[in-house]
């Protein structure tokens, strides 16, 4: 944090947390990002109960961010770039309400903003299909498992890594 500036928290679902994750560490007035689980039944949850798609957790991140660097607005522009907002329930190849897109807003302002935006996308038509992306409230997050956190940054040269988060990486010219 810089001069004072408190940071702000964005919660984020959009397919696989190793893919969001890696974006976001990489972006300028990002100063942490923690994979998680949030929007489920299940009390700390882990990765294998989630996957079953039995807990109702999405697969998520949180962004902590210096608003005097990057806006909450910018992280969520990010955000739909890197996934497709129109899919319900699947990202790729992966699919379950896991793999969900999902904004868990932190206060009214974020709920508004993610408001706005989607709905200036969508008349925008930059998807053939509308967004389906979930705008709810936060209850709770539960940080994924270590081995789960900066993945990329831990295996770039595995085959996930490579396939599916480099090319995301690649197209906002962060590697």
């Amino acid at each position: 944090m810089n001069q004072g500036v408190s940071s702000e928290v964005a919660t984020l679902a959009g397919g696989c947390f190793w893919c969001i994750e890696a974006v976001f560490q990489k972006v300028d007035g990002v100063e942490n990002v923690v994979s998680g689980y949030t929007g489920g039944a299940t009390v700390n949850p882990t990765y294998q109960q989630v996957c079953t798609g039995k807990t109702g957790h999405a697969e998520a991140v949180q962004v902590s961010f210096n608003p005097s660097k990057t806006s909450y607005r910018e992280i969520l522009e990010i955000f739909f770039s890197i996934h497709d907002p129109t899919t319900m329930n699947r990202q790729g190849a992966d699919t379950g309400m896991q793999y969900r897109s999902a904004i868990f807003y932190h206060n009214e302002q974020q709920k508004a903003v993610a408001e706005e935006l989607i709905g200036e996308l969508n008349k925008a038509h930059l998807w053939k299909e509308p967004i389906v992306t979930q705008i709810v409230p936060l209850d709770v997050f539960y940080p994924a498992e270590e081995y789960h956190r900066e993945y990329f940054s831990r295996h770039p040269e595995q085959a996930y890594c490579q396939m599916v988060i480099a090319p995301k990486l690649k197209k906002l010219n962060l590697i």
